[in-house]
C-alpha cells in the first residue's frame, strides 16, 4: 500500500511539473487553461497531503510540503504583483522539492522523462510568446491604400459601416458586454472609480454635448452616416445594431448612457494601422458569459481562477499593442470623412496622431525646433502613474484611468469636483507658456518694404480641416520685409512708452510638454484664445483684446487671437454645431505644433494723458466648448417660420433660439433646466510693466539676459511659421548672438534664408551649425534642400541618407528622396521610397503624387491611374476656397484672423 501511494505521489509530481510548465507557457483564457489550473491546485493539494505523510519517514519531502503550503497561501491571497515574492518562494520551494525527490537513483528515469517533457513545453511556450508573435499584436499600415471609404473597415455590407470598426467574426455583440464595467470594478476598484469620472465614460449619450451633435446629424442625414461617430463613441448601442434606429427614440435606455466601458478598449484585439476612423477589431471573448455569470458559485470560481493565475486574464485584456503605443490611440483620435458620411469627398477631421508621429516629442521627426530629453507617447501624459493598491498595480502604481486632458465641460456639468480639479491641474501644468516679448514702433513698421512670394511650390497639400505640421511640407505665402526698430526682450530692453503714440506688442505662445498640436482634438468646437489687457496705474484698462462678453459669461469678442479650426459649410456658414459632415471649406486653422511657437501682434495706443506705468497682462484662455456650441447643445432650437430651404445636407443657414426653456427635461448630466456657464481656465500668463515717458523711446535688443537665446528663438519660430521670413531671420541671428555655441540658432537662420530663396546666404550658417554639432540630423535635411536647389542631386541624396539613418520614420525626408530620384529618372528606386512613406502614412498626398509620376515614367498606366485616384482623393479642393468669400465680407474680424500675419486692436473701452 505504501509503495503504491509513493508511486502515485511520484506520478502526481511528474504531472504537476508538466502542468506547471503549461501554465507558464500558455497562459490563455481558455477552458483548457482553466482546467489545467484547477488540476494544478488539486494535484498540489494532494501532493501536499502526501508530503505531510511521507515527511515523517523521509525529511526530503519537507521541501514539497513547504511548496504546498506556499501554494495554499497564494490561492488564498491571490497571485498578484503585490504577492510576487510569495510566488517566487513557491516556485523555488517546488523546484527544490522536485529535485530532492527525483535525485534518488530509482527515480532518475522518471526524472529525465518529466524534465524533458516540461522543458519541451517551456521551449514551445517561449517560441509561441516571443519568437512567433501573433500578427495582430503589431500595428502596421496596410499595403493596399483604399481609393474610397467603401474599401475601409469591413465595407458597405458591414452592419458597422461607414465606421472602420468591426468584430472578429463580423457579427453583432450583445450590449451587456459593454455595460458591465462595475464587475471589473469589483477587483479593480481604483481604476473603476477613475474611469467613472473620465471623458471615456461620458463619451456617449450621457454627454449632452455629444448627444446634441448626433441628434442634429440624424435629423438631417439619417442614422447610417452617424455610425461613423458611433464606432468610437457608442459601443453599447453600436455593436449590437441598435444604431439603425434614431437615438432620440432610445436616449434614456441604459445602453445609450453606458459610454465607453472597460471592454471598449480592452477587448480590441487588433488595430488596422494608423488611419483612424475606428479602424480596430473587437473580440467577444468565448468565456465572457461564464466570467460575468450572476451565479455566485460560477462567479466565485471565476474570481478564484483569475486571482490564482492572473496572467491569462492580463494577456486577454492587455494586448502588447496597448502599451505605450500611439497607434492604438490613433484608431479613434484621428479621423477623416468621405462621401458615405459627408456626401462630399475625403476631408481630414481632427488628427492628434500625425503631428505627434512627425515631431520631436515622438523622437521620429527629423526637423523639429525642440526635442524633449526623452520621447513620449499618449499614455505618458494622459495616463500618468498614480498611487494605487489595485490588484494590477506595479510597485504601488497604476496608470490613471481618469485620462486627464482638456475636457472641463463634462466634470463641470456632472458636478464632479475631483475630476474637474484633476483636469484643471493638467491644463495648468506648464505644458504651454506665454511671453510678452517685443515692442515695436508702429510708425517704423508702416515704412517697411513688403513682398509676397509663394514658398515651397513643389509640395502637394491635403484636403483638411485641421492644421498640418511637420508631417508635410507647406505651401504658404511668405512676407519679406525689412526689420525696423524693436525693443526685445521687452522686460530687459529699458524701453518706455510715449503718450499718444501707438506701438506693436508681440506676445509669444510656446508649446512645451505637449505631443500634438495645441489645441488638440475637435478644434472647431472650443474657445481657445489669447487675451492681452493693458491698464494704467489706476487699474483702468487702456487696451483689451480677447474680452469675454456678458461680464465673462458670453462669447469671446470676435477680434481676439483664436486657436482653432474655422470651417465653413457650403453656404459659407461657420461649422459651429459639431457638424463636420457639412464642412466644405476652411477659412483658417491656427494651431501650434509640438515644440514650436506662435506670435500674436497687438496695436496698443498709449493715451495722450497717460502717466506713470502701463501694466500688460497676457493670458492664454481655454473654454472646453465655445459659447455658441454650449448654447446650441442645451437649448438650440430653430426659430419658427423659417424656410425649409435654409437647411440641407450641405449647409445650415437657420437662425436658432437659445431660450433656457428649450433645455430638455431629460438633459444629460447633473445640471438640469439651465444652460451651463462653462469655466474658463487660464493655461498660461505673463505680465510686463513699461514706464510712460515724454522722451523719445530707445529701442534696444538684448541678447545677454536670462533665457535670451530661447526667447529670441521662440519669437523667431513664431514669425517663421507665419511666413515673416526676414523677421524670423533677424530673431534667429539674435539667438545666435545670445549663445554662439548653440547649433540650432545657426540652423534656424539658415531655415529662414532657404525659405526666402537665399540658399547661397544659408550655406555658411549650415556649415557653422555642422561644426558646432555634426550629430544633428535636421542640419543635413536643410543642407539637402540647398544641394537640391543647386542641382547637386547626388549630394542631396547623401545628406538625406544621413537624415534617414537617424530618423527612418520621418516621411518628409523620404518624400524628398523619392522626389529627387524621380528627377534623376530612377523611377523604380523612387517607388521603393514611396512605399516606405505609405507604410508610415497611407494618406500622404505627396507620396501618391510622386508615385503617379514614377509609374507614368515607367509606362505602367494602370498603376499610374491608381495612384492618380489616390492623389485626387486626398488632395486639397482648391475651388472650395471660393466659399470663404461671403464669410470674409460679412465678418472683418474673421477675415483679419484668416491672414497669417495680422494685428489685433482693442475692443471699445469707456473713456
Amino acid at each position: 500500500m505504501r509503495n503504491r501511494l509513493k508511486f502515485w505521489c511520484l506520478i502526481s509530481l511528474v504531472i504537476l511539473l508538466v502542468n506547471s510548465a503549461l501554465l507558464w507557457a500558455f497562459p490563455t483564457a481558455t477552458a483548457f487553461n482553466v482546467a489545467n489550473l484547477l488540476l494544478h491546485v488539486l494535484l498540489g493539494a494532494a501532493v501536499g497531503i502526501l508530503a505531510l505523510i511521507w515527511a515523517r519517514v523521509e525529511r526530503r519531502w519537507l521541501w514539497t510540503l513547504a511548496a504546498a503550503i506556499s501554494g495554499v497561501a497564494l490561492a488564498v491571497i491571490g497571485n498578484t504583483h503585490d504577492h510576487k515574492l510569495i510566488l517566487w518562494v513557491h516556485v523555488v520551494l517546488a523546484l527544490f522539492g522536485v529535485a530532492a525527490i527525483f535525485a534518488r537513483r530509482e527515480n532518475l528515469q522518471l526524472a529525465r522523462i518529466s524534465v524533458a517533457a516540461a522543458a519541451a513545453v517551456l521551449v514551445a511556450g517561449a517560441a509561441y510568446r516571443y519568437w512567433i508573435p501573433h500578427p495582430g499584436d503589431r500595428i502596421v499600415n496596410p499595403l493596399t491604400v483604399p481609393v474610397s471609404m467603401d474599401e475601409e473597415g469591413a465595407g458597405p455590407k458591414s452592419p458597422f459601416f461607414p465606421s472602420g470598426a468591426n468584430t472578429s467574426d463580423g457579427k453583432l455583440v450583445p450590449s451587456s458586454f459593454f455595460m458591465e464595467s462595475q464587475k471589473c470594478g469589483e477587483c479593480h476598484r481604483d481604476i473603476y472609480q477613475q474611469w467613472k469620472s473620465s471623458a471615456h465614460h461620458f463619451a456617449s449619450f450621457n454627454n449632452q454635448f455629444y448627444r446634441k451633435s448626433i441628434e442634429y446629424m440624424q435629423s438631417v442625414v439619417g442614422t447610417k452616416p452617424s455610425k461613423w461617430c458611433a464606432g468610437c463613441h457608442d459601443h453599447a448601442v453600436f455593436f449590437n445594431g441598435r444604431f439603425d434606429r434614431p437615438i432620440k427614440e432610445q436616449i434614456d435606455t441604459p445602453e445609450a448612457q453606458a459610454g465607453l466601458s472597460c471592454m471598449s478598449c480592452h477587448s480590441i484585439v487588433h488595430v488596422k494601422g494608423s488611419v483612424g476612423n475606428g479602424s480596430f477589431i473587437m473580440s467577444y471573448p468565448p468565456l465572457h458569459e461564464v466570467a460575468n455569470s450572476s451565479n455566485p458559485i460560477v462567479r466565485n470560481l471565476e474570481r478564484f481562477v483569475t486571482y490564482a493565475a492572473p496572467e491569462a486574464h492580463r494577456r486577454t485584456f492587455m494586448k502588447p499593442f496597448m502599451r505605450n503605443n500611439a497607434e492604438f490611440c490613433s484608431a479613434c483620435h484621428k479621423v477623416h470623412l468621405d462621401i458615405p458620411v459627408n456626401r462630399y469627398r475625403w476631408f481630414r477631421g481632427f488628427n492628434d496622431y500625425d503631428n505627434w508621429q512627425a515631431s520631436g516629442v515622438s523622437g521620429l521627426g527629423a526637423r523639429s525646433f525642440y526635442y524633449p530629453p526623452k520621447s513620449a507617447t499618449c499614455g505618458g501624459c494622459h495616463m500618468p502613474l498614480v498611487d494605487s493598491h489595485d490588484p494590477g498595480n506595479i510597485n504601488g502604481k497604476v496608470h490613471s484611468h481618469r485620462f486627464p486632458a482638456a475636457n472641463t465641460a463634462l466634470p463641470f456639468v456632472n458636478k464632479d469636483a475631483k475630476q474637474l480639479a484633476t483636469t484643471e491641474h493638467f491644463l495648468q501644468s506648464g505644458f504651454i507658456t506665454v511671453d510678452i516679448f517685443a515692442v515695436t514702433p508702429v510708425a517704423e513698421e508702416n515704412h517697411t518694404v513688403r513682398m509676397v512670394r509663394r514658398a515651397g511650390a513643389e509640395s502637394q497639400q491635403a484636403n483638411t480641416g485641421f492644421a498640418v505640421g511637420e508631417e508635410s511640407e507647406q505651401n504658404a505665402p511668405a512676407v519679406i520685409r525689412n526689420v525696423g526698430e524693436v525693443a526685445a526682450p521687452a522686460d530687459a530692453s529699458g524701453v518706455s512708452l510715449k503718450p499718444g503714440e501707438t506701438v506693436k506688442v508681440d506676445v509669444v505662445v510656446r508649446t512645451r510638454k505637449i505631443g500634438h498640436f495645441f489645441p488638440g482634438g475637435t478644434v472647431d468646437a472650443f474657445d481657445v484664445w489669447l487675451e492681452l489687457e493693458a491698464c494704467d496705474d489706476t487699474g483702468k484698462p487702456i487696451f483689451w483684446s480677447g474680452q469675454v462678453e456678458q461680464n465673462g459669461k458670453g462669447p469671446v469678442e470676435p477680434g481676439a487671437h483664436f486657436y482653432r479650426s474655422y470651417q465653413l459649410d457650403a453656404a459659407g456658414n461657420p461649422i459651429d454645431k459639431r457638424n463636420a459632415w457639412q464642412a466644405r471649406s476652411l477659412l483658417y486653422a491656427r494651431l501650434i505644433p509640438p515644440g514650436a511657437a506662435d506670435v500674436a501682434h497687438y496695436l496698443v495706443q498709449v493715451p495722450a494723458s497717460a502717466k506713470g506705468n502701463i501694466h500688460f497682462t497676457a493670458k492664454l484662455n481655454y473654454r472646453k466648448f465655445s459659447w455658441y456650441y454650449t448654447q446650441f447643445s442645451y437649448a438650440g432650437q430653430p426659430k419658427p417660420n423659417q424656410s425649409p430651404a435654409l437647411l440641407s445636407a450641405e449647409f445650415n443657414s437657420l437662425a436658432y433660439s437659445f431660450d433656457p426653456h428649450n433645455v430638455p427635461a431629460n438633459v444629460s448630466g447633473q445640471m438640469k433646466g439651465v444652460i451651463p456657464n462653462l469655466p474658463i481656465v487660464t493655461l498660461a500668463k505673463a505680465e510686463l510693466t513699461l514706464p510712460v515717458s515724454t522722451k523719445a523711446p530707445v529701442w534696444n535688443t538684448v541678447t545677454r539676459s536670462p533665457n535670451a537665446r530661447e526667447r529670441w528663438n521662440d519669437w523667431g519660430i513664431g514669425l517663421l511659421l507665419q511666413g515673416d521670413l526676414k523677421g524670423a531671420e533677424f530673431a534667429f541671428r539674435k539667438a545666435a548672438e545670445a549663445q554662439p555655441d548653440h547649433a540650432d540658432a545657426w540652423l534656424n537662420t539658415a531655415r529662414a534664408l532657404i525659405l526666402e530663396g537665399e540658399t547661397d546666404a544659408a550655406k555658411p550658417y549650415i556649415e557653422h551649425a555642422l561644426k558646432l554639432d555634426p550629430s544633428l540630423g535636421r542640419i543635413y535635411y536643410f543642407r539637402a534642400l540647398i544641394e537640391k536647389t543647386d542641382g547637386r542631386y547626388d549630394d542631396a541624396l547623401a545628406s538625406l541618407a544621413r537624415v534617414e539613418s537617424q530618423y527612418p520614420h520621418d516621411r518628409v525626408p523620404l518624400n524628398q528622396t523619392a522626389r529627387i530620384l524621380f528627377l534623376k529618372r530612377q523611377y523604380a528606386k523612387a517607388l521603393e521610397y514611396c512605399r516606405r512613406v505609405t507604410a508610415i502614412d497611407p494618406e500622404d498626398v505627396e507620396v501618391h503624387y510622386t508615385a503617379m509620376l514614377c509609374y507614368r515614367g515607367l509606362g505602367d498606366t494602370e498603376k499610374a491611374a491608381h495612384e492618380q485616384a489616390l492623389f485626387q482623393r486626398f488632395k486639397a479642393d482648391e475651388a472650395s476656397q471660393a466659399i470663404t468669400a461671403s464669410r470674409r465680407m460679412l465678418s472683418p474680424e474673421d477675415n483679419n484672423e484668416r491672414q497669417r500675419i495680422h494685428n489685433h486692436e482693442s475692443v471699445p473701452l469707456p473713456l
